[in-house]
């Protein structure tokens, strides 16, 4: 069984409903809808496809909005675009249409933002010019050969960047997707928790589970609120290796994991994981090694862009990235991991979450010492679930909640498999409700020694029980 999350992105190459239906069967667990690119109506067609099609196949499939925050891009390219070492390029304002010579930048203080000799970094790192002259518009040379398409991204400076996150635009994007029930939103561009704070929407899972998207300088050094304020992270690392020496962006990500991790809250690696696979049928040693990677940092899911939302075959690299990750899954070290998470959250005194810490820490010492094949959690927001995966136990983790729209955002959760409750109750009511559901379909047998971890009842704020039972 694989443990670690795989987020897809939708886009033109996932529209059929064949493909769709292919890369839910292969095995994501997210779908991500991209909002930058398409229409609202886009986004929306892409939810109800994803809904239906999980549905039929009795999955259930998280759905990610991504918001496109204070993103600068360049105007449409009318064509693909070659560029060579050593040409020069003028970057003027603009949004009507770019070229090899002309490139148009939907951003008014363009000139204002770099100064000769700043490197500007295009479409993810696809081109890198070097600023010439500034004047009203920039004058530029092109530093590394590259092919544009459509209208990619410019990388500008957190420091520089002229625009808050969220974007007015992001919110009404936001109010028509919380309206017809997103489980997660991500919001790019976050510099502190204040700009987690503006979204504005009610707390999970009332409302979607906010995922800030680490991609700015700023984001690292308030990286502690911005995992407080938020209920996942994304480790962005398009933008983020543009404003971070890149030696240095390795190091960042697994410490941007592991102190996610530590917090209890479930943390995406993104960007060019498998990026060759856009038009290859493999992906490069490289990229292989860097999935895989990802997962003994301990992040709880990995995500695939380009690759689904516009390859030339989704499913494969769905399943491409399956293989990968449950490979890695398979020689994690469960022991070390959980002893380093036990010492590090155990130590923050004063979070209100210290009991849930202490009956998740045993949760743990009993599938290590006792051969527990399942944790059972229940819980009402996934909050208890969330704790028990930080520790990334070899048992399976059952999320089993009341709240469908719980169990939509616990597909993020590392390891975790949700499962719906018919019915609230009593402490004693859920636990035995809890262990008939999970035999009932067939993920504890009998004779098996399970683990159930929950709190007094519908509505406990705390999770106060832990019970070592054998199943019947």
């Amino acid at each position: 069984m694989r443990r670690t999350k795989i987020v897809a992105s939708l886009g033109p190459a996932t529209d059929d409903e064949s493909v769709l239906r292919g890369i839910i069967r292969a095995g994501v667990d997210v779908a991500r809808i991209n909002l930058s690119h398409g229409s609202v109506d886009d986004g929306m067609d892409r939810y109800e496809a994803v809904r239906r099609i999980a549905r039929e196949e009795g999955r259930h499939v998280g759905i990610l909005a991504d918001l496109p925050g204070p993103k600068v891009r360049v105007a449409a390219f009318a064509e693909e675009s070659v560029f060579d070492e050593g040409d020069r390029v003028r970057l003027v304002v603009g949004s009507e249409s770019s070229s090899a010579k002309v490139i148009e930048v939907d951003y008014p203080q363009l000139a204002s933002s770099f100064a000769p000799g700043d490197r500007v970094v295009i479409g993810d790192g696809r081109l890198v010019l070097e600023v010439n002259a500034v004047g009203d518009d920039l004058d530029a040379t092109v530093i590394n050969s590259g092919v544009l398409t459509g209208s990619p991204g410019v990388h500008v400076p957190a420091d520089k960047l002229a625009m808050s996150t969220p974007t007015p635009h992001d919110l009404k994007l936001l109010d028509a997707m919380v309206d017809v029930g997103v489980d997660m939103v991500a919001v790019s561009f976050v510099r502190s928790a204040h700009d987690m704070r503006r979204v504005g929407t009610e707390p999970h899972p009332r409302g979607p589970l906010l995922v800030a998207k680490v991609e700015t300088r700023a984001a690292i050094e308030n990286l502690d609120g911005i995992i407080e304020a938020s209920g996942a992270i994304m480790v962005a690392r398009g933008d983020l290796g543009n404003e971070l020496p890149i030696e240095d962006l390795p190091i960042t990500q697994k410490e941007i994991i592991r102190r996610c991790i530590a917090g209890g809250k479930p943390v995406i690696t993104a960007t060019q994981m498998l990026e060759s696979m856009i038009s290859a049928p493999a992906p490069t040693r490289a990229e292989a090694s860097d999935v895989a990677n990802a997962v003994w940092d301990g992040t709880s899911a990995v995500m695939l862009s380009g690759e689904t939302a516009v390859g030339i075959d989704p499913v494969n690299c769905v399943r491409t990235m399956g293989r990968i990750a449950r490979k890695a899954d398979d020689v994690f070290d469960h022991e070390a991991w959980a002893r380093n998470v036990a010492a590090l959250r155990m130590t923050e005194s004063g979070s209100g979450t210290e009991v849930t810490d202490a009956m998740t820490v045993a949760g743990w010492r009993a599938c290590r010492e006792l051969e527990v094949s399942a944790v059972l959690c229940i819980s009402g927001t996934g909050f208890t679930v969330r704790q028990m995966a930080r520790f990334r136990p070899q048992a399976q983790i059952l999320g089993l909640s009341t709240d469908e729209r719980t169990l939509q955002q616990l597909t993020m959760s590392w390891g975790t498999t949700p499962v719906l409750l018919p019915t609230a109750g009593t402490r004693e009511e859920m636990m035995a409700e809890a262990l008939k559901v999970a035999a009932s379909e067939g993920h504890v047998r009998s004779g098996e020694q399970v683990a159930l971890l929950g709190g007094d009842g519908v509505g406990a704020k705390v999770t106060n029980n832990l019970r070592i039972v054998t199943v019947p």
